[in-house]
């Protein structure tokens, strides 16, 4: 990873976009909807530290040479980080293109190399999120706090929420009908519906293409991986970054069974068929257990 993504909230914040023309008003557009201030600076005014005083990001825009130059060291004089357009030795961060679903923001960069290769992977990423994915986010952000209050303990309030993403009140949400789905939210709170987790079986000795999409899903899902020593790095890859990983020793079926009763979604990654002694016992300790072949069968 070359370069680090972030996200900068903006309610409240002033955005200052300096200099003229198609490429100053293409940045001040990045904003249109969004609850920045932008702020707008043109001829000497922009060389001057103050006028940036107190912005989360600066924009420059502008052929002329030493009008960039500086208006980017007036920037950097008042601490505010900035971008100047065409001019990626000069930035301190690049641009992504930027997928926007209101609560749900996705954005992709090439680290200022090649803007029309992250346009491209755009559309395509676009197609796949859906336009009420924000709503789904807003109703999680107004129900934040019940949440957390009646499932305080992390694993099991990531089981509950993880099942309401694919449940009737995402559903609703995504229909635009807010209030609705912060009732069907309230209702599967109110009867404790975070349920145990779950173990599920992947096959992980490649190629990763054959990997079908419920088990791609699962690798993204999981909280703790217990992948075989000679499973696919490819296929570890789709595993979230942040999730708990086991040495084979570590990843017994009781162990498993542990973890799928806390409230964690486990999943073991096997080079070989799953051992059926491992299925017995996660059965017989009352666990779901779940085996997703292949698309090869």
């Amino acid at each position: 990873m070359d370069a680090f993504p972030a996200f900068f909230p903006l309610a409240g914040r002033k955005v200052v976009v300096a200099g003229q023309g198609e490429a100053a008003e293409a940045k001040a557009r990045l904003f249109e909807g969004s609850p920045a201030v932008v702020v707008r600076l043109e001829g000497p005014q922009a060389f001057l530290a103050g006028a940036y005083a107190g912005a989360v990001l600066a924009f420059v825009a502008s052929e002329d040479e030493l009008f960039a130059q500086a208006a980017a060291r007036a920037a950097r004089a008042a601490h505010v980080p900035v971008n100047v357009v065409d001019r990626p030795q000069m930035c301190d961060f690049t641009t992504p293109a930027v997928i926007d679903r209101g609560e749900v923001v996705a954005a992709i960069g090439t680290g200022g190399a090649s803007p029309m290769l992250a346009t491209l992977l755009r559309h395509d990423i676009e197609a796949r999120v859906p336009e009420g994915a924000g709503r789904v986010a807003a109703l999680l952000r107004r129900l934040q706090d019940e949440v957390r209050a009646a499932l305080p303990d992390l694993a099991r309030r990531r089981a509950f929420l993880r099942a309401q993403l694919s449940g009737p009140a995402a559903e609703a949400a995504m229909a635009g009908d807010a209030e609705g789905a912060a009732d069907l939210l309230r209702q599967a709170l109110a009867k404790a519906e975070a349920g145990g987790g779950r173990v599920q079986f992947v096959a992980g000795r490649g190629p990763v293409d054959l990997l079908t999409l419920k088990a791609v899903r699962a690798l993204a899902a999981a909280d703790v991986l217990a992948p075989d020593a000679d499973a696919d790095p490819q296929i570890l890859a789709l595993a979230r970054r942040d999730a708990e990983r086991l040495a084979p020793e570590q990843a017994g079926p009781e162990a498993l069974a542990a973890l799928a009763r806390a409230g964690r979604a486990v999943v073991r990654v096997v080079v070989h068929p799953a051992d059926p002694e491992a299925l017995r016992v996660l059965a017989q300790a009352g666990v779901e257990v779940e085996v997703l072949p292949t698309a090869a069968g």
